[in-house]
């Protein structure tokens, strides 16, 4: 029964073309509704009571027994309930708003709800009415509520969500529910959610919900790209407005002191920009991360009124192209030196926390880092955002991890693969930081089926966005692998002396070295170590070094360094350790309270390898002849 309603639903339904964050401007209001929300999970043995006595038709509280729970933020790990922690199926949340009689009165207003990710199959009513539904996580959705909420002015807007983290073989990241009948060793009805990836399956509204407003004629989408030479950039765009056929747009581009650089006007175009300011990452340019100002504003006759929207993008300009040695940002190589990462922190699990995000990229910019990956689905906006203005370069992976059932492979499967590149790409194309788009994380890709698998899912995400290279990431044990021939760039994750050859980092020399010879021998094209490191316990130390001391995870990333240095000399174009920081696991004997291959803990404070690759990384960027004289000693970066 708990998947039988999941299966009933079928695909939801596509969200509008437009995805634009949203932003004040003089025409639009936006309100977000953080703080804590009412709750109630749905203990029920098939978990459908909340849909069987309808809880959404009432206030959550009249329902039954109700708690607090903060949004954003996953459910897991709020309360002291054991129960909660690790529980599957249907919670619910609700919250109440009184919304400003200028947003309920004016025809002419549309007011919208969206919801930055929940994880992972959202349902949403709005005063008892169904306003949408969403699979997935990690990804925004939204629904015009205006008819709802306009024909009831003066009573609160009651949001009703109701939220199943439950993961099937068609699900992405896909799941099974194994239900335990032997009633000798098992409690009635139970049952457990398998999973095939590395960290905790945090549920719950990890992302801000916001409501938001435009003129019922608005600017529904941008899409932005760029391309430039030594003086003269061209701002590409195209524009499209919902809610009239007549309209008039006009388009101004500012620099960051707020001139004036270019302008156009209807819905497709060029601006041309001379003496272009370039967006650099992190590390390659003295002021990195430069983004122009784009201002879109459409007028338009509705009901006899002029009606007028304002939208401001930022914009930068850059180029990426790949060539079979090289990644080339500009017109210049970049080499990626940075790390894989999660949403995970204590208490939080997956939400949203700005004091986090700061303290996280405060890290990255000391440790000389320059990039990284979104293992192992999309980073919320905020961190694109900050990705986008400081300058680190993002591989923005969707979630297509733990891939392994042959039956994960087949046509309901790669449906909703393609929906969820789709609307990966409608947030984040616009942004000059994403400049590869990965499409899963180590998949079960020697099976037979995954050749037409990847060869639909790639060719699907080239033909949505040609300007961006497409990777997937590989793991180096498997001999065959059915979609490389189809990628741009092989990313490939080893963990040689720690999975394989435990305790042996004698053996890293030579394995690591056959790895790169083997993989580009076979396909020439450029490769990037996508994950490679060992756990650490912290305080843990050992001479000569054991495995989980301080000491062996800094001996291991010697050696791997060793040969990157070789390597990166040819055809290996980045690496990027696992992880940043220790982030939570599910319970196994194999895990001490989470995975512990960070270079941080998990509460963001260095182990003796953050040191090693600090040294490492500034380093390589003092190497680079981009790199400013102004900035050549990290010691200004402390």
């Amino acid at each position: 029964l708990l998947l039988a309603v999941l299966l009933a639903m079928g695909r939801a339904a596509m969200p509008p073309a437009g995805m634009l964050f949203p932003r004040d401007t003089p025409s639009r209001e936006r309100r977000e509704l953080g703080g804590l929300w009412s709750f109630r999970a749905d203990f029920s043995p098939g978990r459908q009571e909340g849909f069987e006595q309808r809880w959404y038709r009432q206030p959550l509280r009249q329902t039954g027994p109700v708690i607090d729970m903060p949004v954003p933020a996953s459910f897991n790990d709020i309360t002291q309930d054991p129960n909660l922690e690790n529980y599957i199926g249907w919670v619910w949340y609700e919250k109440e708003e009184l919304l400003p009689l200028r947003w309920l009165q004016d025809a002419n207003t549309r007011v919208v709800l969206r919801f930055g990710s929940a994880h992972y199959y959202a349902i949403v009513w709005v005063n008892a009415v169904q306003v949408m539904e969403h699979e997935g996580d990690h990804l925004p959705f939204e629904a015009d509520i205006s008819s709802i909420i306009q024909s009831s002015p003066g009573t609160p807007c009651r949001i009703t969500v109701a939220l199943n983290n439950t993961l099937t073989p068609h699900t992405l990241p896909p799941g099974s529910i194994q239900y335990m009948d032997d009633k000798t060793r098992y409690p009635k009805n139970y049952f457990v959610q398998n999973i095939r990836f590395d960290f905790f399956n945090y549920a719950g509204i990890h992302r801000p919900v916001v409501l938001y407003t435009t003129p019922s004629v608005y600017i529904d989408d941008i899409t932005v790209t760029t391309t430039s030479s030594e003086s003269v950039a061209m701002v590409h765009y195209q524009v499209s407005v919902v809610g009239s056929s007549f309209y008039s747009l006009s388009l101004s581009l500012r620099d960051q002191e707020g001139k004036v650089v270019a302008i156009g006007d209807g819905p497709v175009g060029e601006l041309k920009v001379l003496n272009p300011h370039l967006w650099w990452p992190y590390l390659m340019h003295e002021n990195p991360g430069y983004r122009y100002s784009l201002e879109v504003r459409m007028q338009a006759q509705a009901n006899g009124v002029l009606l007028e929207d304002v939208y401001t993008l930022p914009v930068g300009i850059r180029t990426v192209h790949v060539t079979s040695t090289q990644f080339l940002i500009n017109g210049k190589p970049f080499y990626f030196h940075g790390v894989n990462k999660h949403e995970d922190a204590d208490i939080r699990g997956k939400g949203l926390d700005w004091a986090l995000i700061a303290k996280d990229f405060n890290l990255l910019r000391w440790l000389g880092a320059n990039s990284f990956r979104t293992s192992h689905y999309p980073y919320a906006e905020e961190i694109m955002d900050l990705c986008d203005a400081y300058g680190i370069v993002v591989i923005d992976e969707c979630p297509g991890v733990g891939i392994k059932m042959p039956e994960s492979f087949g046509n309901k499967s790669l449906q909703h693969h393609l929906v969820v590149m789709e609307e990966l790409i409608r947030r984040d194309k616009n942004r000059p930081s994403v400049v590869m788009w990965s499409v899963a994380n180590e998949p079960a890709s020697e099976l037979s089926p995954a050749a037409y698998y990847f060869k639909t899912v790639i060719a699907h995400t080239k033909a949505l966005d040609p300007s961006r290279p497409v990777t997937f990431v590989t793991d180096a044990n498997y001999a065959l692998d059915r979609g490389a021939p189809y990628v741009d760039v092989i990313c490939v994750n080893s963990y040689f002396s720690w999975y394989h050859d435990p305790g042996h980092l004698e053996v890293i020399p030579l394995q690591l070295t056959a790895q790169f010879e083997n993989w580009y021998k076979t396909y020439q094209k450029p490769i990037i170590q996508s994950e490679y490191g060992a756990d650490s316990v912290p305080g843990l130390h050992s001479d000569p070094p054991l495995m989980f001391s301080e000491e062996y995870q800094k001996a291991m990333l010697t050696e791997y360094h060793s040969v990157f240095d070789k390597k990166r000399r040819e055809y290996v174009i980045g690496e990027l350790i696992w992880n940043f920081a220790d982030f939570m696991t599910n319970q196994g004997t194999t895990r001490v309270l989470g995975n512990k291959k960070g270079i941080f803990t998990r509460q963001r404070q260095p182990k003796s390898a953050a040191f090693v690759l600090r040294e490492r990384y500034w380093k390589i960027a003092n190497e680079s002849s981009c790199l400013p004289p102004v900035m050549k000693s990290h010691t200004l970066f402390l």
